[in-house]
């Protein structure tokens, strides 16, 4: 059943692009009051002058907890609590584990799983005072473990992982929990990793569905649905969700599927480290340049 969330305050973690911004200007179409929480200041603040009085930007990483119990105390202030958090925050590199810099490999876990954990554990009190709603993104990621991907896989089956032992923990309390997945959308940072001379030629080698990108339009029609009916799981698209009952046989599946082409994939990656620094070779997309410094 759908929910409106015309006054409802919704607090959105990376919201200067993509899928929190998008959902930003369409929540707050519905009547919303949006805050946009991330690093990307001047991109955020042009999505709010977009929105108009109903949103306001907030500078925050969301791998501190001072920057986030801040926030999120001058949130209410402004907006009067918080009705529905949006964990959308999310980075990603590029790299094999034996070669990919170490300090962009954790920062994807630090920002995309514990990032996560964080926001959710400071807005959660005012949460539950509204018995409102949390929204975790987690990927397709989670359920297809790619090589090239092993941060970014793990972060995000560890954010469904979070999300379903969240759920069980706060229904008691009146709020929902959701997770997530969206498959492969046309945002900055998958346009970022596809123009990556290394890993961007092995994702094109993905087949059928599973390689598929789509257009931000069909996350943004899937996510919106699932928020306003308050979903336990929101499947972008929805042919994710029957790929869940099949995970027990994609590791051996890809393994296979990977044979032929990681091997020169290795060996370019070297290269192109050699060339570049490992650093520049591993971060993507411009909020894993905000979070990593590069």
């Amino acid at each position: 059943m759908a929910r409106k969330v015309s006054g409802k305050v919704v607090l959105i973690t990376g919201a200067a692009r993509g899928i929190g911004a998008g959902l930003a200007e369409r929540l707050a179409a519905r009547g919303a009051k949006v805050a946009l929480v991330g690093l990307e200041a001047e991109e955020q603040a042009k999505v709010a002058e977009r929105i108009g009085s109903a949103a306001r930007s907030w500078e925050a990483d969301v791998t501190s907890w001072d920057a986030l119990e801040r926030v999120t105390a001058e949130v209410v202030a402004h907006f009067g609590g918080i009705d529905i958090v949006i964990a959308n925050a999310g980075i990603a590199t590029t790299g094999f584990v034996r070669s990919v810099d170490p300090a962009a490999f954790e920062k994807v876990i630090e920002v995309d799983l514990l990032g996560v954990w964080r926001t959710f554990r400071v807005t959660l009190p005012h949460v539950i005072e509204r018995k409102g709603y949390l929204l975790a993104i987690s990927s397709l990621a989670a359920i297809t473990h790619a090589p090239g991907m092993a941060n970014y896989a793990a972060a995000k089956a560890g954010v469904e992982a979070f999300s379903n032992s969240l759920r069980a923990e706060v229904a008691h309390l009146g709020v929902k929990v959701g997770v997530a997945h969206p498959t492969w959308i046309r945002t900055d940072l998958v346009e970022s990793a596809d123009a990556h001379p290394v890993f961007g030629k092995l994702r094109a080698g993905m087949p059928g569905l599973i390689g598929k990108t789509y257009p931000l339009s069909t996350a943004l029609d899937c996510l919106e649905a699932g928020i306003l009916r308050r979903g336990r799981t929101i499947h972008v698209p929805r042919w994710v969700g029957g790929l869940k009952l099949l995970r027990a046989f994609l590791p051996p599946i890809i393994e296979l599927g990977s044979r032929s082409r990681v091997p020169s994939a290795d060996k370019a990656a070297l290269e192109d480290i050699a060339r570049r620094g490992a650093k520049e070779a591993s971060v993507t997309g411009h909020g894993g340049r905000a979070a990593t410094g590069v």
